[in-house]
């Protein structure tokens, strides 16, 4: 058995659903325009540049989940999937995960980005499995805290971890792994699995994986 993990934002999408999602409730009025997005733009900014705080972003981006009714939320989901999702999702990605999705590997959308927002997204590619920061909820509504660890640069690693072993598998499970990202966030899973692959990469990134000689690709 093979294992095939995938980041989502600016990898298997040509954007980023974080990003996307925030902007989304700028555009519908749902958050204010000259309050949220230059902290919107700052958070995707110090990503990018591998210094984000991810308990200050998390504090950020679930705040509004908790404002609002579950089915007020899913109906606004459902608009930000046709609207601004399917638009970056490119046919070379849907390739590349049905090849694995074919060729029968365990795969896996491994994501900083929360649940909520990503997990019809997952469903889009058909994926089965996520690993993604949990918003936390209480009978059905968000609290607008995450739950456990955010799967976010080392956090990923823990969170396939205990992802496998509630399946009963581990690393050494599998004959061969794949982890495709363009972040360098992702270097500590990329580094674990047997063919790590930059796909689109950031600049560090490329760097790191011309040093290393891992493939490079582009989903584009």
């Amino acid at each position: 058995m093979n294992l095939a993990l995938f980041d989502l934002d600016n990898t298997l999408l040509a954007g980023d659903s974080d990003f996307e999602w925030a902007q989304f409730l700028i555009s519908k009025g749902v958050l204010d325009r000259e309050v949220h997005e230059a902290k919107n733009q700052a958070f995707y900014d110090d990503y990018k540049a591998g210094t984000l705080n991810i308990h200050a972003f998390l504090e950020f981006q679930l705040a509004p989940l908790a404002r609002h009714a579950r089915t007020e939320l899913d109906a606004w989901h459902r608009e930000f999937v046709e609207t601004r999702i399917r638009p970056i999702i490119g046919s070379v990605a849907r390739a590349l995960v049905q090849r694995h999705l074919d060729g029968g590997d365990l795969c896996a959308i491994v994501t900083a980005t929360n649940s909520f927002v990503t997990g019809p997204i997952c469903r889009e590619f058909g994926i089965p499995h996520l690993v993604a920061t949990i918003p936390a909820q209480e009978n059905g509504q968000f609290t607008g805290a995450p739950r456990g660890l955010p799967a976010f640069r080392e956090g990923k690693i823990t969170r396939v971890d205990a992802w496998l072993e509630a399946l009963g598998l581990w690393w050494g499970a599998f004959e061969q792994s794949w982890f495709y990202s363009d972040s360098l966030n992702d270097l500590p899973l990329l580094q674990k699995v047997s063919h790590p692959v930059a796909v689109d990469p950031d600049d560090t990134l490329r760097a790191h994986a011309a040093a290393q000689g891992w493939p490079i690709l582009s989903l584009r």
